[in-house]
């Protein structure tokens, strides 16, 4: 388990295409490919409910994920031939898988620097 794990989740599982962890702290709700198995995830949208009911979004990649997409572009011509990468509500980390990227989610509360990290969604 991951240092940076403030909490072990209290449920995880699929629901429809969503891959879903919930913990003390919060709901993460990520939506994987759908031939994609949960601890090999590399590229995936994640959103989070906060205790407090506030939600927040980022694209989680992985550095090996990042590296194939500028190689990619590289080849297509994309992002000046693959010389930059850059998203708006992007998160690198080193690991794949779901449960490690929600190790980092629960890292960032714990630290107090989730909300420089994720986008808040605007309120219903």
């Amino acid at each position: 388990m991951s240092s940076l794990a403030p909490q072990q989740p209290v449920q995880r599982g699929w629901d429809g295409s969503w891959h879903r962890v919930g913990t003390d702290a919060f709901e993460a709700s990520f939506l994987p490919s759908p031939d994609e198995e949960p601890d090999a995830v590399c590229n995936v949208d994640v959103f989070v409910e906060l205790n407090d009911g506030s939600r927040w979004s980022a694209t989680v990649f992985t550095l090996a994920e990042v590296e194939r997409l500028m190689k990619t572009w590289a080849g297509s011509g994309e992002a000046l031939g693959g010389r930059y990468f850059w998203v708006s509500d992007g998160l690198i980390v080193r690991d794949p898988g779901i449960a490690s990227m929600t190790d980092v989610i629960a890292g960032l509360i714990k630290e107090e620097d989730f909300s420089a990290v994720f986008q808040r969604l605007a309120d219903d």
